[in-house]
């Protein structure tokens, strides 16, 4: 058996990984490579080792950076079966189409005002074809072991998001494990990530090589506050969210603090379609996960939706205090920016982030302090305050997951690649790990081959 990284090395995005036997080729994570533009122009280069010719992809979870080039495969004539979870492949359903949505947009985008080089712009994929490849997905539970060729494969939960798997392999009397996205043991919504079995070898993420998430007030403390805050100014306050796993942990946390008389009842807005739809699986799928379905039940009808632009237009009209949910989590686009034209000159608004936030993003520059930020063309004042939630990552840091680590049953010695991290965080967690554990530790090469 031998391992090509194609994506999700020296990097912590675009995750590919290529299995090759003597007689099947699978592809584990299909992700696009996203954030700079040297790695975004990974996506257009010619399909390495052939991959739309695999005999199956196995996805650990729906997020883009994991799942969002499966598209541009069918696109080149992929036809084979791609196995994920059965709320992983709820998710991509909703998410590949909006990333083809978008992408067709920005392409209009482009052609109109002539920004690009080419005559006529084209998406990576369109809707239409990310809806087509959706034909191809194939859900699975976990623990269910499947058969791609001689290949038998099982996903078992990694916590994170719904859906979020560690992939386990076993071919050629050898067994490999891919950890994906692994989620945090004391997650507010998500379970923690099931321990790992014995392995011949471990593909381990790296995204919080180098972090240890801040030990601080307790994220609901720190949410009634901010709340609080803005209802006695009489403001209003604006969430800028994730669509998957924290615009359902928001609301959450927001009709619990007023349920138990801890901020004041105002009405909450979550106005954004495809967090709604999410939200709709997180329901569906509720036993993945910490809340019940009556607690799914209480929390998301005591928010009201906003699906249509109409409805979304008419929040504006909405006097006194209330919050408004809306994508995107770092305010590079969606409905969050026409609240911003409304409120972010206000001095009683707030507006809070409540995740990471990439260095140059609308986001970045108003927790850095800008007096004002370009939107659609107008620079606007920034008059709100700007505050942070700290505490809500759905990523492990690095000792929670050496904590997961010591809880598996991995042998000494046993071999572990490390991918899906900043080139700082891989080596400074590559020195961690040699130093307190017993695992032969290793970078991951980009494009580079391991041998089993």
């Amino acid at each position: 058996m031998r391992i090509v990284f194609l994506g999700g090395a020296e990097t912590v995005t675009g995750s590919k990984y290529l299995v090759e036997t003597d007689s099947t080729r699978i592809l584990i994570d299909c992700g696009l490579f996203q954030g700079y533009k040297w790695l975004r122009r990974r996506n257009w280069q010619p399909l390495p080792m052939g991959i739309n010719q695999v005999d199956g992809v196995v996805l650990t979870h729906a997020h883009l950076d994991h799942s969002g080039f499966v598209p541009v495969l069918y696109k080149e004539g992929f036809r084979g079966p791609v196995f994920a979870h059965h709320a992983t492949s709820g998710l991509c359903d909703i998410l590949l189409a909006d990333s083809g949505r978008i992408q067709e947009e920005d392409a209009k985008y482009l052609g109109k005002h002539k920004l690009s080089r080419h005559e006529k712009p084209e998406p990576l994929y369109d809707e239409a074809t990310a809806k087509s490849a959706m034909k191809l997905f194939q859900g699975v539970e976990f623990h269910q072991q499947f058969e791609i060729g001689d290949i038998k494969v099982t996903l078992q939960p990694a916590g994170h998001i719904l859906g979020a798997s560690s992939v386990i392999i076993e071919a050629e009397g050898k067994k490999v494990g891919f950890s994906g996205d692994v989620g945090r043991p004391q997650d507010i919504m998500m379970y923690p990530p099931e321990p790992l079995p014995d392995l011949d070898l471990l593909l381990l993420e790296s995204t919080y090589g180098d972090r240890l998430h801040k030990e601080t007030e307790d994220a609901e403390e720190q949410l009634a506050a901010v709340v609080k805050e803005t209802s006695e100014a009489g403001g209003v306050l604006l969430i800028p969210s994730f669509s998957v796993g924290r615009a359902q942990l928001l609301q959450y946390l927001l009709v619990k603090l007023m349920e138990e008389g801890r901020i004041p009842r105002q009405p909450i807005y979550l106005d954004s379609p495809m967090a709604i739809n999410v939200s709709g699986l997180y329901q569906r799928f509720h036993k993945l996960h910490r809340l019940s379905d009556s607690d799914c039940s209480r929390t998301f009808g005591a928010v009201e939706y906003t699906r249509s632009v109409d409805e979304s237009k008419a929040i504006a009209s909405q006097s006194g205090p209330h919050i408004i949910i809306a994508g995107s989590g770092m305010a590079t686009g969606g409905r969050i920016l026409h609240h911003f034209k409304r409120w972010l000159g206000d001095h009683r608004a707030t507006v809070l982030f409540s995740g990471h936030q990439a260095g140059g993003t609308r986001g970045a520059k108003m927790l850095q302090g800008v007096e004002s930020i370009k939107l659609h063309g107008q620079w606007l004042p920034v008059k709100a305050r700007i505050r942070s939630l700290e505490g809500l990552s759905g990523h492990a840091d690095y000792q929670e997951i050496m904590d997961w680590l010591a809880q598996s049953k991995l042998k000494p010695n046993t071999p572990i690649q490390l991918v899906h991290g900043e080139l700082d965080a891989l080596e400074t967690f590559r020195d961690c790990l040699m130093q307190r554990t017993s695992y032969d530790v290793e970078v991951a090469d980009y494009q580079g081959v391991y041998h089993l």
